[in-house]
């Protein structure tokens, strides 16, 4: 099960993740997401449990805990959705074909 946390602090790194909910079964991987640009944390993560019992027992106990200082928010991870991207390419479709250049002035 795929496993969000927000409200991280920016001094977490993935071994702290890691170490917080391998207390509760075992984890496949943690990931604290960081900005490209700068390499600081955004302040949220993602951990992957491979027993769907035991990632709902670490939410459970996790979710609005302290850890370093920040209460956690801990929930079942949902797929970030789809947004249709508009490229700058449109298919002629039905518009009239274009006119020469000689005919416009």
């Amino acid at each position: 099960m795929d496993i969000y946390v927000g409200n991280l602090a920016y001094k977490s790194t993935d071994e702290d993740l890691r170490g917080l909910f391998a207390q509760y079964g075992e984890v496949t991987s943690a990931r604290v997401v960081t900005d490209r640009a700068t390499g600081r944390s955004k302040g949220f993560g993602f951990v992957e449990m491979p027993n769907a019992e035991e990632a709902q027992k670490a939410i459970d106990a996790i979710n609005g805990n302290d850890f370093q200082g920040r209460a956690l928010r801990v929930n079942e991870s949902q797929p970030k959705p789809r947004e249709e991207r508009r490229g700058g390419f449109r298919p002629r479709g039905d518009r009239p074909p274009r006119r020469d250049r000689e005919d416009r002035w």
